[in-house]
């Protein structure tokens, strides 16, 4: 009698199972932190302990792909200005548009020919990041690296972030592109200052360098894109959610924007 009772009861937790499964459906890369996260903005009190059991009694968990590849790198020598790393690793601010990071990473996509032979493409990211809230603020997205595609999310980054009240600083590594004379001359004008990370040492970019290694996780990484226009296209919906949907609990469990709001709010 004891087992059958057990059987025929209701399982106590089939609200919260379905719960979990709206949020995994509308979230592929949400882990069981990024669920208890949401279940915690929706008012739900459930220990993330709880949580981890259940999505994995469901089997949602999440399947990560990794892909070993040559990483892009933009460093041609001494050809311009070099300035000092004067971040110095303190990417942390409580100042909007105060702190600004950028890098380039490269994507690689397939075409096929009339023939049938398939040949590989490259598309190259310049995403600008504001360390405050680790919020793409300006991108530019290329085939080929390139200067003016730099220069047109600099530009961007430095009008969206015109009205900081403090001295802003523009951070990189030592890429040729930042260090152009069009380039430092455009933060000069500005009155603002640049900083690049030491030769070779990636650490000194670090949020960017996370930044490229989630968004290829799981945007990227197991998938095969066909054509220019769709890796842009993928990419461009991978940054607005990025954005405006992807929670970090280091923002309360909030997107980028939705903190940005929250404290402009309060």
């Amino acid at each position: 009698m004891y087992w059958q009772q057990r059987f025929n009861r209701k399982n106590p937790d089939e609200e919260l199972e379905q719960l979990i499964l709206q949020i995994r459906k509308e979230h592929k890369d949400f882990g069981y932190r990024r669920i208890y996260g949401k279940l915690q903005k929706q008012g739900i009190a459930v220990n993330h302990k709880k949580v981890q059991r259940i999505v994995q009694k469901l089997g949602v968990q999440v399947t990560s792909f990794t892909r070993k590849s040559r990483k892009y790198s933009s460093y041609k020598g001494k050809v311009g200005k070099v300035t000092p790393n004067r971040l110095r690793r303190r990417f942390g601010t409580s100042i909007p548009y105060q702190k600004i990071t950028t890098d380039t990473s490269e994507f690689k996509y397939y075409e096929v020919d009339e023939k049938g032979r398939m040949a590989i493409k490259k598309l190259y990211l310049d995403p600008f990041m504001d360390l405050y809230n680790r919020e793409i603020i300006s991108y530019g997205i290329s085939q080929n690296p390139s200067a003016v595609n730099i220069m047109n999310a600099l530009n961007k980054a430095i009008e969206i972030t015109a009205d900081c009240k403090y001295r802003r600083t523009f951070h990189s590594d030592q890429g040729w592109t930042y260090q152009m004379k069009a380039y430092a001359h455009a933060l000069e004008a500005n009155r603002i200052y640049q900083s690049m990370s030491r030769k070779g040492n990636c650490h000194d970019n670090s949020v960017m360098e996370n930044f490229f290694g989630i968004m290829k996780q799981e945007m990227y990484y197991g998938v095969v894109y066909y054509s220019y226009d769709e890796l842009k296209s993928a990419i461009e919906e991978y940054i607005r959610y990025y954005n405006e949907r992807r929670i970090k609990q280091s923002l309360n469990w909030m997107s980028p924007v939705e903190y940005r709001i929250w404290l402009n709010i309060a």
